[in-house]
């Protein structure tokens, strides 16, 4: 069994889902082939420097006991966390996924999405997100010191959270022709992504051929994982136990 999980916006002022995060690593994690984490494992991350801070270190140490017990883990940037580099990827024992990912298991074609790619209606962020991913820019943002860099950072966060009381809610979920135009390019897999924070699971056809397309759910209230077999995917709660 593999176990997909995205969002979990991990920082210190929730302790209660950094706690809910940990069990699941300790307990659900410990029994699957392998575990993917399809971007925005933290609420942000400022660069591999910041190694040190207490809850980065305790996620980096879960992560390589993880691993070391035989579950690999997979890691893809989110729209939050996309500067996570190599130092973090060694420290964690992770490996570094590009978005997109294809992944051919149990006679099934998975393709691994962040999720804020298909959202093309949202043209602003489109924007923001093609200048943020540039080299120069990321190279720009890393030159700063940490404490610059946070706070640069804390307030990218809270204009973006204004803006997003601007759109229009449609504005901000995928848009289905790209969809349609994603599953087309890769042969009609099923699809698995985050970044909406709309845990459902949708079917589409596209050119006759059925597409199955799985959004994982955030954990800014509670915690949450897709678990897929040879049976097909099911969405899981976790306790708060």
């Amino acid at each position: 069994m593999i176990l997909f999980i995205s969002d979990l916006h991990l920082c210190a002022n929730r302790p209660k889902i950094n706690r809910i995060f940990f069990n699941f690593l300790e307990r659900e994690a410990r029994g699957a082939e392998s575990l993917y984490i399809l971007g925005d494992l933290f609420e942000y991350w400022a660069g591999d420097d910041d190694l040190d801070d207490p809850l980065n270190a305790s996620v980096v140490g879960a992560l390589a006991r993880l691993v070391g017990c035989g579950v690999p883990v997979y890691l893809m940037h989110g729209n939050r966390d996309f500067v996570i580099g190599e130092a973090f990827a060694q420290a964690s024992s992770v490996t570094l996924l590009p978005d997109p990912t294809l992944l051919s298991v149990y006679g099934q074609s998975y393709l691994l999405m962040h999720g804020d790619t298909l959202c093309t209606l949202d043209e602003q962020y489109q924007a923001f997100r093609r200048q943020a991913r540039s080299a120069s820019w990321i190279a720009n943002l890393l030159a700063k010191p940490l404490v610059e860099r946070k706070a640069a950072i804390e307030s990218l966060r809270q204009r973006s959270e204004l803006e997003k009381h601007r759109k229009a809610a449609e504005i901000m979920d995928v848009a289905p022709t790209e969809v349609e135009q994603v599953l087309r390019r890769h042969g009609y897999p099923r699809l698995i992504h985050g970044h909406t924070h709309r845990p459902a699971r949708h079917v589409h056809t596209v050119d006759g051929r059925t597409c199955e397309r799985w959004v994982l759910a955030d954990w800014y209230q509670a915690g949450s994982y897709l678990a897929c077999d040879e049976s097909g995917c099911r969405a899981i709660q976790l306790s708060a136990d």
